[in-house]
């Protein structure tokens, strides 16, 4: 019997994990696999950091599971570049992946099959991304344009320069202060007893 773990992910505290966990239940009952854990995240999946991604990672490197059951793989990645580099992590650990809502499923031929074809898009749009800022850059070259920012000895040296010393004359107060309407913050006012 294999072991599964679960992973869930809502994108706000209003959204609730239990559909996910219902179906991905069902699916590891269908499959006969044993649930040994379930990590759940209440947070956007733009976020780098998810505590129970983390927790799910962390585990797999332990050999605590040999397949992680996800409901969709945007649950799980942020990009495909994220995906891709979760699957990789897990294929190096043994670790298989399976999503409920989409035909991945890195145990069959099919799957993996998906994957490759999958990180071989992602790596053709990195390249032709690559391909036409270079292109952009010659053109603006040839047009004569800076590109980037100026040589270090052609900027202005302006914010290197210390501030002017405050003279011993004015008051030591911020310049808000001086200007007609000015009201001072609100722990500075006089509050009447009553």
């Amino acid at each position: 019997m294999k072991r599964a773990a679960l992973y869930l992910r809502v994108s706000s505290i209003d959204q609730h994990p239990e559909t996910q966990l219902l179906d991905l239940r069902q699916m590891a009952a269908q499959r006969g696999y044993q649930i040994m854990q379930e990590y759940t995240d209440r947070i956007s999946g733009v976020r780098a950091k998810r505590p129970g991604l983390e927790d799910l990672m962390r585990d797999a490197r332990r050999g605590k599971f040999d397949i992680v059951l996800v409901w969709a793989s945007d649950r799980i990645a942020r990009s495909t570049r994220h995906f891709l580099d979760i699957l990789d992590e897990l294929n190096r650990l043994g670790v298989k992946f399976a999503s409920f809502r989409e035909p991945i499923d890195t145990d069959g031929p099919l799957g993996r099959a998906i994957v490759v074809i999958v990180g071989a898009i992602a790596e053709l749009e990195r390249n032709l991304i690559i391909e036409r800022v270079r292109a952009g850059m010659r053109r603006a070259g040839f047009e004569g344009r800076q590109i980037g920012r100026k040589p270090a000895r052609d900027r202005p040296r302006s914010h290197l320069q210390r501030p002017p010393a405050r003279s011993q004359s004015a008051p030591d107060r911020p310049a808000a202060q001086h200007l007609p309407g000015h009201c001072p913050p609100r722990a500075a006012r006089a509050r009447p007893y009553l």
